[in-house]
């Protein structure tokens, strides 16, 4: 087991990622807390991995309010210990589906908030904690749109480039004291329900079905398939190992080969 008695939090635990990402690190022998604001999918995925045989607790809090970060995560120590491991897979709100100049600013601007506020909270929260609790990981998600310029993305691609960069700095200053700051870069798994939907919007635009629009996708990288929901959730298990241990400021990407770094 990689993660083997570490304590990790998963942010964002109700969604798709989260979910995933949580079930992957309780697999691989880790104590998880499961975060998120909605209590019905937080419970849900806890019972699933108890019943598994994994390790799982789980606690509403709001990423944007950092007074509920602070205290959800000292109730988190009181339980469990130091974490060791965080993810943060927290709803930006997408904005996608219109170009940047028929909408407005606030629909634009709302996952560019919403990211940065959430990130802000948690790894200022998180750094802070690790630094003095003989260091840690922190992980996020981001997208191919952090890189590349697509029509119909709105903030979304704009908020994945600001939070990487947040994510590079965080490390920098903080991998003195033995923090490890990365993430992982998906093209969107078409299992999770958001990038779905967002699939959906674009092949409408188009005129197309799902079915194509995902050949379309898949045919533009070299191993001719989108990564899954659990072939993500495996590349943070990575990230968070000691299998990774001299990896910081960086990024696992798996995009199937559609960005060549």
């Amino acid at each position: 087991m990689l993660l083997k008695d570490k304590v990790a939090v998963v942010y964002g635990a109700s969604g798709s990622v989260g979910g995933a990402v949580a079930r992957a690190f309780a697999r691989e022998g880790a104590i998880v807390h499961l975060v998120a604001r909605r209590p019905d999918p937080l419970e849900a995925v806890a019972q699933e991995i108890m019943q598994q045989g994994g390790r799982a607790r789980w606690a509403q809090a709001d990423a944007l309010d950092p007074d509920a970060v602070a205290a959800q995560l000292e109730q988190m120590i009181a339980l469990s210990g130091p974490v060791g491991i965080a993810f943060s897979a927290i709803d930006w709100g997408d904005s996608q589906g219109q170009n940047l100049t028929e909408m407005s600013f606030q629909r634009f601007i709302t996952p560019v908030d919403r990211g940065l506020k959430s990130w802000f909270n948690v790894g200022g929260a998180m750094a802070r904690h690790m630094a003095e609790n003989g260091g840690g990981v922190i992980l996020g998600i981001t997208a191919n749109a952090a890189r590349e310029a697509y029509t119909e993305m709105g903030g979304f691609g704009i908020a994945c480039a600001a939070v990487e960069h947040f994510l590079r700095h965080l490390a920098v200053e903080n991998g003195p004291r033995g923090v490890r700051c990365c993430w992982v870069r998906s093209p969107g798994s078409p299992d999770a329900a958001g990038v779905r939907e967002a699939w959906l919007l674009h092949a409408r635009e188009r005129g197309i079905g799902f079915e194509e629009m995902y050949q379309e996708v898949a045919r533009d990288t070299p191993l001719r398939r989108i990564a899954s929901l659990a072939q993500v959730a495996d590349a943070a298990v990575l990230l968070a190992s000691d299998l990774a241990a001299s990896m910081t400021a960086t990024m696992a990407n798996v995009t199937g080969g559609a960005q060549i770094d």
